[in-house]
C-alpha cells in the first residue's frame, strides 16, 4: 500500500493519493483542482487512478473531481448523503471498496456538513481488523474539529450540526485504535476551524489527550464550544460549496480563457463596466505605480484566500501581472473557482507608459517616519486591519481598528480630509487596505512599511535611553 500526502500551503489543504501495487489501482481524495501532480504520479509508477472521493463539498477551495474522472475516467465517490449534479458512487456508512491488499472502508461522520465522510485505510498486508490510518475530512483536524456554521442554510442549524459532528467524533472516530493515524483536509491557516495545528498529521491517541475538542464533556458544552468565536466566513465559501456540487467547466478551459491579452483600451472598458482589476503585483511595485482604482493582491502572498475575501465572485476580474506571471495568477484563482478571469493587460503595467494620466502611486513610510511624527505630535490617523487576536497581543494606541475582510463594508467608519497611515502585520494585508481605500476616495493614504513587526522593533530602538525625547512618546503607543 502507498499513501502519500500533497499539502497545498497557500490554502492550508491536504489531498491523498492511495495506490495498490498489486493491482497498479489509485484512488484520489480531496484533491486541487490542478491535477497535475497525481497524474504524473500515477503514471510514473504505472498505476491507473480508478477513483476520486470527496469527503464533503468543501467551501474553501474547488476540487479537482471534474478534472480527474475527464482525464482518468475515475469513478467520483461520494457519501451516500450528497446530493450532485454529476454521476456518483454514493458510499454508505460501513461500505467497503478494496482492490488489492488496500481497503477503504466509508464512516458516514456528518457535522462539518450533512454528507461528510471519513474514510478508513487498511494495509491489508499489516492487519485486517486494524486500521492504519483514518481520512478524516474536515470532521477531524490536528488540534481541532470541522466549524459546524458553514452550511446552516441546508436545513439544519449550527447547533443541530455541532451535535451530529459530537455524536460522529464519539461513536465514529473516537472508538479506534491509539495508533490509528488522523490524516485531515486542513492545517493551520484554513477557516474551516479555529485552532488547527502546523502539524498535518497525527494519531487519534495524541489527538484523544490534546485535542480542545475531544476532551471529555456533554454534548451540550461541545456544542456551545464549536458554536462559538469562530472566524468570519469569507464572502467565496458559500459560493464554492455549491459549484463543488455542479457540473462546470474545468482548469484547462478557464486559464486559457483567462489568458486573453487585452490591450489598456479594452481594460478601461471592461472598468467602466464595473469589472475588478486585480493587480497582483508586489506591493512595493503597486505602491510605486498602478492603474488608478485597481485592487492590489500580490500573488507572492494568500492571493486565491484574499481574492475570495474582496472580490465578488460573479463580477468579471481584469488582471494586470508581471509579464510571464499570468498562468500563475490565473491558476490559483481558478483553484477556489474565480473562473471569470477575462483576460491580463498586456505587457502589464508598461502597458500604462504612455498615460501617466491614469497612473497613481501610494506613499509608503517607515515605522522610524511615523514614530517621529507621533513624537512631534503631528501623529496621522492610524487604520490598523489585523484580526481581532492579533489586535489583543498588541497595537498602536488610539489607532482605529478594521478588520481588512470588514473594511469594505465599514468604509463610513474611516476618517476623511487627513492623512492616514494602514497597517497589518508586515505589509500584504495594508497594501490590499490601501487599494481599496484610494479606490473609494480616501486619498491621502500612506502604507506603513513592514507593518506592526517594524513597528515593534522600532519602538524598542526608541525606548533606549539614548532617545528620551521619544522613549517617553512611544510607552504611550504600545500596549
Amino acid at each position: 500500500m502507498i499513501l502519500k500526502q500533497y499539502y497545498l500551503s497557500c490554502l492550508a489543504h491536504a489531498s491523498y493519493l492511495i495506490a495498490d501495487e498489486q493491482t497498479k489501482t489509485a484512488v484520489v481524495v480531496d484533491p486541487q483542482r490542478d491535477i497535475d501532480q497525481y497524474v504524473q504520479e500515477a503514471e510514473s509508477h504505472g498505476w491507473i487512478i480508478r477513483y476520486v472521493f470527496l469527503t464533503h463539498f468543501h467551501a474553501d477551495f474547488l476540487a479537482g473531481h471534474l478534472e480527474l474522472r475527464n482525464r482518468t475516467g475515475a469513478e467520483i465517490c461520494l457519501g451516500a448523503q450528497a446530493q450532485a449534479e454529476y454521476p456518483f458512487r454514493p458510499l454508505k456508512d460501513g461500505e467497503v471498496v478494496e482492490f488489492g491488499r488496500v481497503r477503504l472502508k466509508i464512516l458516514e461522520t456528518p457535522g462539518h456538513t450533512p454528507e461528510a465522510i471519513s474514510i478508513l485505510l487498511f494495509d491489508l498486508d499489516q492487519s485486517e481488523t486494524a486500521p492504519h490510518a483514518v481520512l478524516t475530512g474536515d470532521t477531524l483536524f490536528i488540534g481541532d474539529v470541522g466549524r459546524p456554521d458553514l452550511f446552516a442554510s441546508v436545513g439544519m442549524s449550527a447547533k443541530e450540526l455541532a451535535g451530529a459532528l459530537y455524536e460522529s467524533l464519539h461513536s465514529k472516530l473516537l472508538p479506534l485504535p491509539d495508533d490509528t493515524l488522523v490524516y485531515p483536509a486542513h492545517g493551520a491557516g484554513s477557516m474551516c476551524g479555529k485552532h488547527l495545528s502546523p502539524e498535518t498529521f497525527s494519531t487519534l491517541g495524541t489527538q484523544r489527550r490534546d485535542n480542545y475538542a475531544l476532551q471529555p464533556m456533554r454534548k451540550e458544552d461541545f456544542v456551545e464550544l464549536v458554536t462559538s468565536n469562530q472566524p468570519e466566513v469569507p464572502l467565496y465559501f458559500g459560493f464554492d460549496a455549491m459549484l463543488n456540487r455542479q457540473e462546470h467547466p474545468t482548469l484547462d478551459a478557464i486559464i486559457q480563457r483567462g489568458l486573453l491579452p487585452l490591450s489598456l483600451n479594452e481594460v478601461l472598458v471592461f472598468q467602466r463596466n464595473c469589472a475588478q482589476v486585480l493587480d497582483v503585483r508586489d506591493p512595493a511595485d503597486f505602491a510605486r505605480e498602478h492603474l488608478a482604482g485597481s485592487i492590489n493582491i500580490g500573488l507572492n502572498g494568500n492571493l486565491a484566500t484574499w481574492t475570495g475575501t474582496i472580490l465578488a465572485p460573479e463580477i468579471s476580474i481584469v488582471l494586470i501581472a508581471d509579464p510571464g506571471r499570468e498562468w500563475e495568477a490565473v491558476m490559483q484563482l481558478g483553484r477556489i473557482g474565480y473562473d471569470h478571469v477575462a483576460g491580463c493587460l498586456m505587457r502589464g503595467i508598461r502597458a500604462l507608459e504612455a498615460r501617466p494620466d491614469l497612473l497613481r502611486r501610494t506613499e509608503r513610510i517607515t515605522a522610524a517616519e511615523l514614530a517621529e511624527h507621533i513624537a512631534n505630535d503631528q501623529a496621522p490617523q492610524v487604520l490598523d486591519v489585523r484580526t481581532e487576536p492579533e489586535r489583543e497581543e498588541g497595537r498602536i494606541d488610539h489607532s482605529l481598528h478594521i478588520p481588512l475582510n470588514q473594511l469594505q463594508t465599514r468604509m463610513g467608519e474611516v476618517p476623511r480630509g487627513g492623512a492616514l497611515v494602514v497597517h497589518c502585520a508586515s505589509g500584504y494585508r495594508s497594501s490590499i487596505a490601501a487599494s481599496l481605500l484610494k479606490r473609494a476616495g480616501v486619498n491621502e493614504v500612506m502604507d506603513l512599511l513592514g507593518g506592526y513587526e517594524a513597528w515593534q522593533e522600532t519602538w524598542q530602538k526608541y525606548e533606549k535611553p539614548t532617545v528620551e525625547t521619544c522613549s517617553s512618546s512611544s510607552k504611550l503607543l504600545m500596549r
